[in-house]
């Protein structure tokens, strides 16, 4: 038996990337010094690997934003809009080019967007959405893989495994930008780049190669699927000497597991983590009789709690059995990229008792464990097993029976809901004359999602808070300084519904998770969420409550300070849950019960104290759906339920919004109908507008604003250019149900392209306001 990784966090265990990124990006640093890093990086990961026994090491794992983009760089499935800067950086590499796509370019002249850019399946992770035209070319035009593979081969001493997103996965996971065509039918032209990319590797004496087609999890028609076939036999047949090992995750394969099982690849890779009956179920499809090798995704690789040893001991047991020790690999479930670098870099009880922290593994102590179960399995193995056993049963054991898990109270209080706690008083359209009457804004009122620059001084107040270098007075002494001209800004610019700013919260989940019962937090537990931008996410270990009101003292400070209304701003349920790391001995939908009602009493507490504008963000809404589509309606009664949980306890004065960015809507639309939301603001930008679609085929009935610039690019809008996104929707869209913003919060953007954005914004909206003509209370 030998082991694998299917991939690795990358970047950096102080995410150094991440600061040698924005640096590069900022001009304050070489990108002789930024690939200077990325090296570095790699070769850690490198000896990481090594030094905890893994046998099939990943190579080209790492990225510099992220691997969908890498694809698009490698088969050059360049936009044209991109020729410019292929033009103007022809004197340098295709770094500047592929940071382009990604963020957007606007100097010397050019004005170019970025990519669109989603989620990565059900993950907080995202990826830059490739980009198809019906005569599309491809060409190999970056050798990222082989270099990586060449530098993996010399650091390690041995040969590395590349990893290669699968072309028909690259194929499906991208979006065609005219009619006339499907994306699959340019596989034929597809592939000659990826065997390109297989001559160099086999030239240099790659053994095996990992090929991604997690789209293997998905509903997929006869032709997607015999799109995979006729893949994996056209390398099996032009690559003999290759191992191809092809990878799925996230999800059972459903009914493409048997032609997953029939496929021509040398190792079969099946998350038993997120479908532990996968296993049966690949072994009645004949499998067995066959030659190709089974890869156990038995540690996960999406959470960071402790691997049970004996229940993924049983796992491997009934595969061994089944096929023999040799035709067994062990791994963990997915790429290890969504989880934290290494616990052992939390050295603060503090913050991290040893209690709970000894329930957890990071990605290192992942490997380990993969190790461990090779150990534990093998027969001819001479070390103490029983030690290995009994220590981490003993952990196990300590979590299962642990006081600081289990609340009765709160058990109790979820037992006790009713419909009646889910429903708002009256339908929207007689709310909506009551708000209207209450507010009196104008027609398309301007906002923004809530969030305003963490600048450097900010971050640095805030550490000095938390290392007891100030007080708690002097703390927030200069938070009321930094909400006093955020609120005076807005209503210079012309704003509408303002924001407070949230200049007191370091993350939209962490914020509120470190006021409730039932988290618990890490220094550097920091996974990737896209680009440079890294998260931190909280782990609910127990019962969740919340313990006094968390945010009712800012926004009341704000709206003290301006005759707008002020919008209380919250995390929803749903996001809560999604971003965490969530505690994995009940079923998520109690736990998203349980922070329902924590948001609850705080919703109420807001509009108990003047708040009558409460935005309850739900980004990850969509992110949490099940990725076969039998799973969702489960999934949608109970994620709908908990966000109105949280919503449905004010009057009918108070105007609920809630915030979806970076989602496709239309098969979901129904359900966010359903969660009654009076406003909902979502990502549309970087789309022109393609998600609103969806809400206006369906006849959306309620108030929509949809993002009018993209606030993951640090390129500044013009008036005419936000003025013709209007524009669209108020095609599609009566005036009265219209809001203008921007896509999301604006935490990660510098403040001088903020003001000049947000003005431009709000000249779009003024415009378009005379061109109609109306009364300004509609």
């Amino acid at each position: 038996m030998i082991t694998q990784n299917l991939g690795y966090p990358r970047i950096g265990s102080q995410r150094e990337l991440k600061k040698a990124c924005e640096q590069y990006w900022a001009g304050r640093d070489s990108q002789k010094n930024l690939l200077s890093t990325a090296r570095n990086i790699r070769k850690q990961n490198w000896q990481t690997h090594k030094d905890a026994g893994i046998d099939l090491i990943p190579c080209n794992d790492f990225s510099f934003y992220d691997q969908v983009l890498d694809t698009c760089l490698m088969t050059g499935a360049i936009p044209s809009r991109y020729s410019p800067v292929l033009a103007e950086e022809k004197n340098t590499n295709e770094l500047d080019l592929y940071f382009a796509m990604a963020r957007g370019y606007q100097k010397n002249n050019l004005d170019i967007t970025a990519m669109e850019m989603t989620k990565w399946f059900d993950t907080n992770y995202h990826y830059i959405v490739p980009e198809f035209v019906k005569d599309q070319e491809f060409s190999f035009f970056s050798e990222k893989v082989v270099h990586d593979f060449y530098e993996a081969k010399e650091f390690l001493g041995f040969t590395p495994k590349p990893v290669i997103i699968g072309p028909v996965s690259f194929l499906l996971l991208g979006k065609e930008k005219e009619d006339g065509f499907h994306r699959l039918d340019l596989l034929d032209r597809l592939l000659p780049v990826y065997e390109q990319a297989l001559e160099k590797l086999a030239a240099m004496g790659a053994e095996y190669v990992q090929f991604d087609e997690p789209i293997l999890v998905m509903n997929l028609s006869d032709r997607e699927r015999a799109a995979i076939k006729k893949v994996y036999e056209n390398f099996r047949k032009k690559f003999p000497q290759l191992k191809t090992i092809l990878t799925t995750y996230f999800e059972c394969t459903g009914d493409n597991l048997k032609t997953a099982a029939e496929l021509p690849v040398c190792v079969l890779h099946l998350d038993l983590v997120r479908c532990p009956s996968q296993l049966d179920d690949i072994l009645k499809t004949g499998f067995a009789n066959k030659n190709t090798i089974l890869s156990v995704g038995v540690v996960d690789g999406r959470n960071i709690w402790k691997n049970d040893y004996e229940k993924s001991l049983t796992f491997i047991k009934k595969a061994v059995d089944a096929l023999g020790k040799d035709r067994v690999i062990i791994a963990p479930s997915c790429s290890l990229l969504h989880v934290p670098y290494d616990l052992d870099l939390e050295k603060n009880e503090a913050v991290l008792s040893a209690e709970v922290k000894n329930w957890m593994a990071f990605a290192k102590q992942k490997l380990h464990e993969v190790s461990d179960l090779r150990k534990l399995a093998d027969p001819e193995f001479s070390g103490d097993k029983e030690a290995l056993l009994n220590k981490n049963k003993k952990a196990i054991e300590s979590r299962k029976n642990s006081e600081l898990v289990h609340n009765k109270i709160v058990k109790q209080r979820v037992e006790k809901l009713s419909a009646a706690d889910a429903q708002r008083k009256s339908r929207f359209g007689q709310r909506q004359l009551v708000q209207q009457e209450q507010f009196n804004l104008p027609l398309m009122p301007t906002t923004t999602i809530g969030s305003f620059p963490q600048t450097t001084d900010i971050r640095k107040l805030r550490a000095s808070y938390k290392k007891k270098e100030i007080s708690l007075e002097d703390y927030e002494a200069q938070l009321k300084e930094e909400t006093k001209k955020a609120i005076k800004w807005q209503e210079d610019v012309g704003l509408d519904v303002l924001v407070h700013g949230e200049f007191e919260r370091n993350d939209m989940v962490e914020y509120f998770g470190e006021l409730l019962n039932g988290y618990v937090f890490t220094e550097n537990g920091w996974v990737q969420s896209y680009g440079s931008r890294c998260v931190k996410p909280p782990i609910i270990y127990g019962d969740v409550e919340r313990k006094a009101p968390m945010t009712v003292k800012w926004a009341t400070y704000a709206q003290s300070l301006t005759d707008k209304p002020v919008k209380g701003m919250l995390t929803g349920p749903v996001t809560m849950l999604q971003w965490s790391f969530v505690r994995d001995d009940q079923p998520r939908k109690d736990t998203a019960l349980q922070l329902a009602l924590a948001i609850r009493d705080e919703v109420v507490d807001l509009e108990n104290a003047g708040i009558n504008i409460i935005q309850i963000d739900e980004p990850a809404f969509r992110e949490g759906l099940p990725l076969r589509r039998e799973n969702w309606e489960n999934y949608l009664n109970w994620a709908v339920n908990a966000f109105k949980v949280a919503s449905c306890g004010v009057k009918d004065e108070t105007q609920i919004h809630t915030h979806m960015c970076y989602s496709e809507f239309n098969d979901i639309i129904t359900s966010i109908a359903d969660m009654d939301a009076d406003v909902i603001t979502i990502e549309t930008s970087r789309s022109q507008m393609e998600l609103l679609e969806a809400f206006t085929s369906f006849k959306y009935p309620n108030e929509i604003g949809p993002g009018v610039y993209d606030i993951h690019s640090p390129r500044v809008p013009a008036v005419e250019e936000m003025t013709f996104l209007l524009e669209k929707a108020l095609d599609v869209l009566p005036s009265k149900n219209l809001w203008v913003n921007p896509d999301c919060g604006l935490k990660t953007r510098k403040w001088p392209e903020t003001e000049a954005a947000l003005k431009n914004m709000v000249k779009a909206a003024g415009k378009l306001r005379e061109e109609i003509k109306a009364p300004a209370n509609i």
